[in-house]
C-alpha cells in the first residue's frame, strides 16, 4: 500500500444514472464532500462528457459517484490515455451494481463513501489488461455458453408442434391437412430438445487455459467455467472446473502474470460487464497499475 497526500481539490464527477437513480444519496455525497474540501461538481450527460471532464481534471483529485460501471468507465478512460499512473481515483458508490465497489473495500452508502474520500488514503491495486486493451478491476468469469431462452416449437417436442398446428386456423377445417402434417413429422427427425440448466447454461465449454504458456486444461477437457481475479504481486489466480464424471471434479487451480483463454467463441463477465464472443483472449496482470482512496485500515 502506498499513502498518498490527499489533494483538498476535488473534481466531483457525477455519473447520470446515478442522478437519475438516488439523487438524494447524490445530494449527501456533494454535501459531505464539499464541506470537507474545495470541490468542483461536474454533471456529465453521457460517456464522452464523462471521459472529457475526467481529462481536463488538471491537479484535483477524481472523485466518481456512481456503481460499478462508472468507477470502470473512469479506469478505463485513464488507462487509455495512459493516466493512470499519476491518478488517485476515489469513488462514492451510488447505485444497485455495487459489488465490484464492495468487494474492493469501499464503504458503501453516501456517507461512509464520501467520508472514505476525504480521510482515506491511496492504495495502489493490480490490474488486469486484455490484449483489446481492456481492464478488469475484480474478477472475470467464464460461463458455459448460454442458450437463448423464448426457444421456439421447432426446438420443442412433437406434441408441442402437434398441439399448435391443432390450433391454426388454416388447418381446423382441413383434417386431411393435419394428417398430412403428422405424416411428414414422423419421416423427418425431430431434433432433440436443448436442456438447459438452472443457471441457464446449455452445458459445457471446450477451453484451452494456458498460464504463463503452461496448459493448464486443454480442448479435450470440458469445463464447467474459469475464473481470473488479481492476486497478489503481479499474479492472477486461476480457477477451472473440469465437468464432473461420477465423483466431483477437483478445481484445477494455477497461479501466473499471464492468462491466455482460447477455443471455441466464448462471452466473459468481466467486472460488471459481459464481453465477446471471442475466440481468444489473453489478459496480463500489471501489479500496482492503479490506485484507488480507502479506508485506513
Amino acid at each position: 500500500m502506498t499513502e498518498v497526500a490527499a489533494s483538498d481539490q476535488l473534481l466531483v464527477v457525477i455519473d447520470p444514472v446515478a442522478r437519475r437513480d438516488d439523487g438524494e444519496a447524490v445530494r449527501i455525497a456533494k454535501d459531505v464532500l464539499s464541506a470537507g474540501a474545495t470541490t468542483k461538481i461536474c454533471l456529465p450527460d453521457g460517456p464522452e462528457e464523462f471521459a472529457r471532464a475526467l481529462r481536463r481534471r488538471g491537479s484535483r483529485r477524481p472523485v466518481v459517484v456512481g456503481d460499478d460501471r462508472a468507477l470502470l468507465r473512469a479506469v478505463s478512460v485513464l488507462h487509455r490515455h495512459r493516466e493512470l499512473a499519476g491518478c488517485a481515483l476515489s469513488v462514492v458508490p451510488v447505485g444497485g451494481a455495487l459489488s465490484l465497489v464492495r468487494s474492493l473495500g469501499v464503504p458503501t452508502g453516501a456517507v461512509a463513501g464520501a467520508r472514505a474520500v476525504l480521510d482515506g488514503v491511496e492504495r495502489r491495486l493490480d490490474l488486469l489488461v486484455d490484449d483489446s486493451d481492456g481492464v478488469v478491476l475484480g474478477a472475470l468469469r467464464i460461463p458455459p455458453l448460454a442458450v437463448p431462452r423464448g426457444a421456439g416449437p421447432d426446438e420443442g417436442n412433437e406434441e408441442d408442434a402437434a398441439s399448435e398446428s391443432e390450433k391454426d386456423p388454416a388447418t381446423s377445417g382441413h383434417p386431411w391437412l393435419r394428417t398430412c402434417q403428422s405424416l411428414v413429422r414422423t419421416l423427418v427427425p425431430v431434433r432433440p430438445p436443448r436442456t438447459t440448466s438452472a443457471n441457464g447454461s446449455s452445458g459445457p465449454s471446450r477451453l484451452r487455459v494456458e498460464v504463463d504458456g503452461v496448459t493448464v486444461v486443454d480442448l479435450d477437457q470440458p469445463v464447467e467455467g474459469v475464473s481470473v481475479a488479481p492476486g497478489d504481486a503481479g499474479v492472477a489466480e486461476v480457477e477451472v472446473r473440469p465437468v464432473s464424471v461420477g465423483a466431483e471434479a477437483s478445481p484445477l487451480m494455477a497461479r501466473g502474470s499471464t492468462v491466455t483463454v482460447s477455443g471455441a467463441h466464448f462471452r466473459y463477465r468481466a467486472d460488471a460487464l459481459v464481453s465477446g464472443p471471442v475466440r481468444t483472449r489473453t489478459w496480463t496482470v500489471r501489479e500496482g497499475a492503479w490506485g484507488l482512496t480507502l479506508p485506513v485500515p
